[in-house]
């Protein structure tokens, strides 16, 4: 169980508690997002930049994670 827990944070290069937190923020900010995109709906006038930015933001720090993280860390031993 733990090698199936950990085998993809080590291919990015990260523990499982690193990837569980890079997810959870990137997770946040989608949700944050989907919120604006929600009241944007309803009122046009507001948020109207606020999920197209945020998802630039997002594409950004996911495209630059996957270039930066390229070598294997060592196991976690927390999880």
């Amino acid at each position: 169980m733990l090698e199936l827990m950990s085998r993809h944070p080590r291919s990015v290069g990260e523990t499982y508690g690193q990837h569980l937190m890079a997810a959870w923020s990137i997770a946040g900010a989608l949700l944050a997002a989907s919120f604006a995109c929600l009241i944007h709906g309803l009122a046009p006038f507001t948020f109207e930049t606020t999920a197209s930015r945020a998802i630039r933001r997002l594409h950004s720090h996911i495209s630059q994670r996957s270039t930066s993280k390229s070598r294997p860390v060592a196991a976690d031993v927390t999880a």
